[in-house]
Parts: structure tokens; C-alpha cells; sequence
């Protein structure tokens, strides 16, 4: 079979899948995107399209509807890049693509007979979600009105799919109620052999730190330190934690770059923000600005971390809570709805409310505690990831789905 994957990066929430199926001779797999992230995947062929640049001052898009039209332009790079691959003799039997963003905006018009898969992250609602979640940061009335029309791409993706795919009942609920017959929920899946408890306690090295075995590590990693993902409060926690626990360490995983929030005011980032409002009360001898880590370097500080910290406005689930709870970590996370599809209170980690940063030291504190509890706690914490949402486990029931859309059996 021949298969087709669009995502404006290689290889986007496609590595696994498209290695499985690269492994079989008997498939041919393309990948189409704008950027390339990482190395490839042997027997996957790699295509690039370049997006034109935006119109210039003066165009006549009005901004509310400047969403639609980068769609758009994206969607007629893929179209061209698709095109291309026609000309070659390529012809998909699936195509799967990432929605939303305007990949795959045209491949009903180019390829009608072809079914078309797609992975559905996000629908932006002005309400109950990550918009008016946090009281620092409220939603002006004109952004709410960008925001409705921002959603556009996605919808005419949601009606051209012939299926669609989102990875947690939570990401699900944020669509609108009468269209989401059209999604299944199937996470990506975690390696579970890959993120596991460390055979014996060990201390944790990397570039420029060494933490010696029996060290109190806590740990947060998160793509950008920024509100979305809770930096500000875990660093107010931080002073609280110190005084409380005079040997305990924080090692910071993650970039200065803001990806979701919006830019601090007054500083260059927010990480520069939290030192400048946290001078006199924080030792910074032991908080650990780690920055972005390769792979072995991530895991092996999941696996030293005696708690590890997750905390996330109503959004997208990051992986990397999972895959903390895969290493057996000892999670304190916050209070929200994608949080709480996974963690029960007490039951596979502990939850506190998002704002409350003297909760999260008070919490975190009686976890370097440790005995029993904690123990069971952690263990508990990698069963949830072993039952549902482990990669050898869903890994072939995404191959399942896709078959049964193509019409051939690929499991």
C-alpha cells in the first residue's frame, strides 16, 4: 500500500506509525511537510513545501480572518507538493494528515476517491478551556471574535475527513457537540519499554551538573517556560520548598521560548520575569536551568526525579506527563480537566489547584517525605500508562483503524 502523511513537521505525531509501516517492503510511505525536526526514518521518503510568505502591510485580509488564509497558502504548498508526487506516480491509497493548520485543505479536490484520515489536536472555544482559564491573562472581547473565526480551517478539515482521530476524551470534548461523532479518541501512545523506573536509585548527571545518588530532585519539564504550562507557579513554589527543604534540588527541562502564552511584559522571557520578582527569596545554587535536553538526557532526569511537577491550563495533554508516569515518577499535577482524565488524587499521583503555588510546595514537600504511600503511588502511576496508553498496545489499533479506512488489513 501506498500512504501519504502530511504535517507542517516531520514527522509530527506520524514517527511510530510510519516506522511500523516502513518496516513492511511491501508499503511505500511518504511523508510531505514544511520543516524537518528530526533525523529520518529509514524506508520513509521525505517531501518539503515551502508556504509563499504572507501578503504584505496594505493587504486587504482582515485580521480576524488571517488564520484562514495562512491556511489556505499552506494548503496550496501541500497541493502543489502533492501535485508533484501525481506527476511521479504516486497515488495514496491513505492519506493522514494533520488538521487544522491547511495541509490537508485540498486533498479531497485532488485526491476525491482516496480516504483521508485526520489527526484532530485542538477546537479553540473562548470559554472553559485554556482562554479566561488563568485571571493574570483575560480574553480582550476582539480576540474572542479572532478566535472564533481562527476555528474555520479546522471545521472544513472535520467535514472533509472521511475519519478523524484526537488523542484524549478531554481534546474531544472542546469540538462542537454535533460533529463529534466524527472522532475517535486513540492517543499516540507511549514506549513504556523506553520510559521505565530506573533498576536502582542513581544520582543524575548532565552537562555541567552533577547530582549525587540520594539527592531530592524535583523535577519539571515542559517545552517553553511559560504560563500555559505552569512555570510562574511552580517557580513561586520553589522559595517555600527551599526553606522546607534545605537539600532539595530543582532541575528545569525546557527553553526560554513562549509557544502558547503570551510574551511577558518587561522581560525578555518569562524565565527572566520569575528570577527578577523571586530575587533575594530563591538559591539559585540549587535551582537547575537545564535547557532543551537531547532524549537520554530527558529520560534519565524523569528517572532520577524524587517528584516531578506537571501543571497545565485546560489544553492539549503533553506527552511528557505520561511518559513521567511511565518512569514511575511521583507526580504532582494541577487540578484541570486534561490532568484529571489521567490522575486521580492519591490514587497514581496528586492534584493541586493550578494557582495555588503554596499548595504545590505543601504537596511536593510531603512527597520527598516518601515511604510506603509514595512508593505505591508511583507504581500505580506507571500501571495507568502501561493500560492505557501504551504504544504496543495502541500502536496496533491505529493500524487497525487505518486499514479498515483503506479497505485492507494492516495488522
Amino acid at each position: 500500500m501506498r500512504f501519504l502523511f502530511l504535517h507542517p513537521v516531520f514527522p509530527g505525531q506520524f514517527h511510530r506509525i510510519m516506522a511500523a509501516l516502513a518496516r513492511d517492503p511491501a508499503h511505500e510511505v511518504v511523508h510531505c511537510s514544511r520543516e524537518s525536526a528530526q533525523a529520518g526514518i529509514p524506508g520513509v521518503k521525505r517531501v518539503r513545501y515551502k508556504v509563499p510568505d504572507a501578503p504584505g502591510e496594505g493587504a486587504a485580509t482582515h485580521a480576524f480572518a488571517l488564520r484562514t488564509e495562512q491556511a489556505v497558502r499552506h494548503g496550496l504548498a501541500v497541493l502543489e507538493a502533492v501535485r508533484a508526487l501525481q506527476g511521479q506516480g504516486f497515488v495514496p491509497d491513505l492519506i493522514c494528515g494533520y488538521a487544522g493548520w491547511g495541509p490537508t485543505l485540498f486533498m479531497k479536490d485532488i485526491h476525491p476517491k482516496v480516504p483521508l484520515l485526520g489527526y484532530f489536536e485542538w477546537f479553540m472555544n473562548p470559554t472553559g478551556s485554556e482562554y479566561n482559564f488563568d485571571p493574570a491573562h483575560p480574553l480582550a472581547f476582539e480576540a474572542q471574535l479572532a478566535l472564533r473565526t481562527s476555528n474555520a480551517p479546522m471545521l472544513l478539515d472535520l467535514q472533509a475527513c472521511d475519519r478523524g482521530v484526537t488523542p484524549t476524551f478531554w481534546q474531544k470534548r472542546q469540538f462542537p457537540a454535533g460533529l463529534r461523532d466524527r472522532l475517535d479518541v486513540l492517543h499516540d501512545g507511549v514506549d513504556t519499554a523506553r520510559f521505565c523506573p530506573a533498576p536502582e536509585p542513581a544520582g543524575l548527571s548532565l552537562p555541567g551538573l552533577e547530582l549525587p545518588p540520594g539527592t531530592e530532585i524535583v523535577t519539571y519539564a515542559t517545552r517553553g517556560m511559560e504560563p500555559f504550562r505552569g512555570f510562574p507557579e511552580f517557580m513561586r513554589a520553589l522559595p517555600l520548598l527551599q526553606r522546607r527543604r534545605p537539600h532539595c534540588h530543582a532541575v528545569i527541562l525546557g527553553t526560554e521560548e513562549v509557544y502558547y502564552s503570551r510574551a511577558p511584559q518587561g522581560a525578555r522571557s518569562y524565565k527572566e520575569l520569575l528570577l527578577r520578582e523571586l530575587d533575594g527569596q530563591i538559591d539559585l545554587s540549587r535551582v537547575h536551568f537545564a535547557g532543551w535536553c537531547g532524549d537520554e538526557a530527558y529520560r534519565a532526569t524523569l528517572r532520577a526525579a524524587s517528584a516531578h511537577v506537571y501543571l497545565s491550563y485546560p489544553y492539549v495533554l503533553s506527552w511528557s506527563l505520561l511518559e513521567a508516569m511511565a518512569s514511575g515518577c511521583a507526580v504532582v499535577g494541577s487540578r484541570t480537566a486534561p490532568v484529571e482524565e489521567v490522575i486521580a488524587d492519591g490514587e497514581n499521583g496528586w492534584l493541586v489547584d493550578f494557582l495555588d503555588h503554596e499548595a504545590l510546595a505543601d504537596r511536593i514537600e510531603q512527597v520527598l517525605c516518601g515511604g510506603a504511600e509514595v512508593a505505591r503511588v508511583r507504581a500505580e502511576a506507571r500501571r495507568t500508562v502501561l493500560e492505557r496508553y501504551d504504544l504496543a498496545r495502541l500502536l496496533p489499533r491505529h493500524l487497525a483503524m487505518m486499514g479498515r479506512l483503506a479497505g485492507r488489513s494492516l495488522v
